[in-house]
């Protein structure tokens, strides 16, 4: 055992001292030590659940004969943090995450580890850790929030994103507005569409690193506690077994994980994180491999913001299960990956199977030959660009106007809120990359004020920022390179017209490229917005957007 290292034999009389003024019995320090990080914060949604989550899990290690050992890592709630400076640590968040759990499991000798968490940087920064650390774990997740109810139908926080700009420009009354913000989100669980971290779940299960069924169990059911003490026994059995994430995170996992997130159509985040993860275990998951599998992947489901179904739907219709089984059957995803479960993927799909097709559609009637996501190259983005091409409406598909051109997301939300965007233009915002911004922010305020406005079916977006898992309309993200690095985003000016061609994966600006040269001649690299703290360390070592914005080594 890894733990003999800190508890065993005369030398180690002072570590097992320590461990018994905690509480701890010499059966205890006997046993395996499992390593438990629990995101919980009592402030958000999210993760306020979490302590029952976690006593769940310790109970199932104690059933099995496992050591819990508990630890709490950082978490930033997106949706509080959206729209002011805070917001720019909640990407770079997932490198402290994953550091803190090295951190914890090299120092304390875990023999295995659980990871719980539920909102968008935590789980892939919990991920990266495992796959880093590569001693047996296992993920549960908190769960999906119910949808809220209001005037007859189901909503959810996007929905209350879209009223705010109703509400200011008189379009509904500021007391419906009120009405709205005591219904859309009714309770513990992560925001009920899928939104970045109900996307991030889907992929874990998909990669293989939950038990079957994680995703989609609703926070308030019952069942999520029985799957937590489930995780928890089975953690101690993956240790017995010898069962690492080396042996689960292979590049046929993350293909599967990739063909997933283009059937059910992800969040764009997606993008930014699967690489991440990858790179951790050695593999390198480039765009263009991203762009192949959506290209050969219908897309068959479709939740807010893209549709109007919600998580508990999902679950409802079978799950992550239901939608897999479906492509095992139809030759999409490899069934001979190993999972958590010790099994293989068609061995944990054997009884699954799809309860309410209006949910997930048979692979034979799609809603787009093509997947959710799509990437996009051109002189704009040389190195790529996404658009979640499930949530933008038909008419936006290829789009061309004049560039409304904002170096900063404040400055375009003002110019939103203020009523300059018209039909047709392409609001570009630049130098909001992950280094540029730093900490690449989403752009909630802008796009979800566009749709309040009715103008998603008429105007683009485009920037080397990103968007929350809850954007709908033509939102183009991850433009790399970035304007801070001399990404062609720096050298467009305002009225400068732009072509969008989702279907032929293209994004340009119509600019001659002497033009354009002349232009760089003239470009001066602005200075760092933040140069000092955390975050000026981060935009000095981070990497592309098209790289996973990873931390360079």
């Amino acid at each position: 055992m890894e733990s003999n290292k800190v508890k065993e034999g005369p030398t180690k009389a002072g570590s097992r001292s320590l461990m018994k003024a905690a509480g701890f019995t010499d059966l205890e320090i006997k046993q395996p030590f499992i390593g438990v990080a629990n995101a919980v914060a009592n402030f958000y949604p999210g993760h306020s659940h979490l302590q029952q989550v976690e006593d769940a899990v310790v109970a199932g290690i104690r059933m099995a004969g496992g050591t819990p050992l508990v630890f709490s890592t950082i978490g930033v709630c997106d949706g509080i943090a959206m729209g002011q400076e805070g917001m720019k640590y909640s990407l770079p968040s997932r490198e402290i995450i994953a550091d803190s759990v090295e951190i914890m499991a090299r120092s304390h000798c875990f023999d295995a580890l659980v990871l719980i968490a539920a909102c968008d940087k935590i789980v892939p920064g919990m991920l990266m850790a495992a796959a880093r650390l590569n001693i047996p774990s296992i993920m549960v997740t908190g769960g999906p929030m119910m949808a809220g109810y209001y005037k007859g139908q189901d909503i959810s926080v996007i929905d209350l994103g879209e009223a705010i700009m109703k509400a200011v420009t008189g379009v509904i009354p500021m007391e419906e507005l009120n009405e709205m913000e005591d219904a859309a989100c009714p309770g513990c669980g992560s925001c009920a569409g899928m939104f970045t971290a109900n996307s991030m779940a889907c992929v874990a299960e998909a990669l293989g690193m939950t038990l079957p069924g994680n995703a989609s169990i609703p926070a308030v059911n019952a069942a999520r506690l029985r799957m937590a003490k489930e995780t928890g026994r089975r953690i101690v059995e993956m240790f017995r077994e010898d069962l690492r994430p080396s042996a689960i995170l292979t590049e046929k996992a993350f293909r599967n994980a990739i063909v997933m997130d283009m059937l059910i159509g992800c969040s764009t985040n997606t993008v930014l994180h699967l690489p991440a993860i990858a790179a951790e275990t050695g593999i390198k998951l480039d765009l263009k491999t991203i762009d192949s599998i959506s290209r050969s992947t219908p897309n068959i489901c479709r939740l807010s913001p893209a549709g109007r179904h919600h998580m508990q739907d999902l679950h409802r219709a079978g799950g992550i299960p239901a939608l897999l089984k479906q492509a095992l059957d139809g030759g999409l995803i490899d069934g001979e990956v190993m999972t958590v479960t010790g099994k293989t993927l068609s061995e944990n799909l054997v009884s699954a199977k799809v309860l309410d097709s209006s949910v997930i559609r048979p692979l034979e009637q799609p809603y787009s030959e093509d997947g959710g996501l799509a990437i996009l190259w051109g002189n704009l983005a040389p190195e790529g660009a996404v658009v979640k091409a499930s949530a933008v409406v038909p008419e936006m598909m290829v789009h061309e106007g004049p560039a409304r051109v904002f170096n900063s997301e404040n400055e375009a939300a003002l110019a939103v809120f203020s009523g300059e965007i018209k039909k047709g233009d392409v609001v570009v915002i630049r130098y909001e990359g992950p280094a540029g911004g730093p900490g690449m922010q989403e752009m909630l305020a802008v796009t979800a004020g566009l749709a309040g406005l009715s103008l998603d079916r008429d105007v683009a977006l485009v920037t080397d920022g990103r968007f929350s898992g809850a954007t709908r309309g033509a939102s183009i993200g991850h433009i790399s390179p970035e304007a801070a690095a001399g990404g062609p985003l720096a050298l467009v000016e305002e009225g400068d017209l732009i072509r969008i061609d989702i279907p032929n994966r293209s994004l340009e600006v119509l600019v001659d490229d002497a033009v354009l040269e002349e232009r760089r001649s003239r470009w001066v690299k602005p200075a760092p917005k933040i140069s000092f703290g955390y975050l000026g360390r981060y935009a000095a070592q981070v990497s592309s957007a098209s790289e996973g914005a990873i931390v360079r080594r």
